[in-house]
């Protein structure tokens, strides 16, 4: 409609809804199906509310109603896409997982977004991985010899649901393989802080990184390019303290402040992940558009 892509959403969790309240926001996206299972809960209230086609049948609607959309967007569980993974495939669409699975390309877009675009799975990695690869990729970009690399995110404890809790174990495997695979380090670490303060907190994520003779000035020059991509993107995403010799190592810090779309401004964990899955999905809108005019 309106020459715009069709998205299905399958989760209705905040991520899901998030997404949902992004998409309608987009030139490139509409939101066609929002699938959950709970008919009842907050995000299927909210889609119900903005006219959107909704069902708590979870991955039957998704095959049932394949019709309707070319992007899919798996909003639910690492364990549950893993299941959900080859009955996409056999559907042929598009599929965005924004799991901590590791079953699809990892895709940082203001990394790797050309890349991705040729496949049909492309996993957003986690929210930590978003604010962090960018950073990590610079200093494998600056830097012959990285040894280590560890990871710090906080967030607000309000904005981590149920998904993100049960998935802790994933999180953390899945941040740190992106941070070897994307900066070369030999080993990598990543740690998540839930933290209750109120009122809640930004998300925060800092960077320490022990290689051989570091230059905190080449790799200042090589970020800002980085961060203006992701700016683009992600607004609310912003350098707290540049290139910093500590202790031998370099110490970068991020803040990620969210848009506000479902949950308040805090949630800069929510909008890093789902403004890199819209970035992603718009790309792909362009691309199958493009490809349409030209049948």
């Amino acid at each position: 409609m309106n020459g715009r892509a069709k998205v299905a959403i399958l989760g209705s969790g905040n991520i899901g809804t998030d997404l949902l309240k992004k998409t309608a926001r987009s030139s490139k996206l509409e939101c066609t199906l929002f699938v959950g299972r709970n008919p009842e809960s907050p995000g299927m209230k909210v889609a119900r509310e903005m006219g959107i086609q909704v069902s708590d049948k979870q991955i039957d609607a998704i095959v049932d109603n394949a019709h309707l959309y070319d992007i899919v967007f798996d909003a639910t569980s690492a364990y549950a896409h893993a299941q959900h993974a080859g009955i996409f495939k056999n559907l042929g669409k598009f599929v965005i997982d924004m799991t901590p699975s590791k079953i699809g390309e990892m895709c940082v877009p203001a990394v790797n977004l050309n890349e991705c675009l040729t496949l049909d799975n492309v996993n957003m990695v986690t929210c930590g991985g978003q604010a962090s690869v960018p950073i990590a990729y610079a200093i494998g970009q600056t830097h012959r010899h990285v040894d280590y690399i560890e990871v710090v995110s906080s967030i607000a404890s309000r904005s981590a649901g149920p998904a993100t809790r049960s998935n802790l174990d994933e999180y953390i495997e899945t941040t740190e393989e992106a941070i070897v695979k994307f900066s070369r380090c030999r080993r990598a670490k990543a740690i998540l802080n839930l933290n209750p303060a109120e009122p809640c907190i930004d998300m925060q994520t800092t960077v320490y990184a022990k290689v051989s003779d570091p230059d905190p000035d080449a790799l200042s020059k090589y970020l800002e390019d980085l961060i203006r991509k992701m700016q683009s993107y992600v607004p609310g995403y912003r350098l707290l303290l540049p290139p910093t010799l500590e202790d031998g190592k370099i110490v970068v810090m991020i803040k990620v402040q969210g848009l506000g779309d479902y949950l308040p401004k805090y949630a800069g964990n929510l909008d890093i992940i789902n403004c890199a899955a819209v970035a992603i999905a718009e790309e792909y809108a362009f691309k199958i558009g493009n490809a349409r005019k030209g049948a």
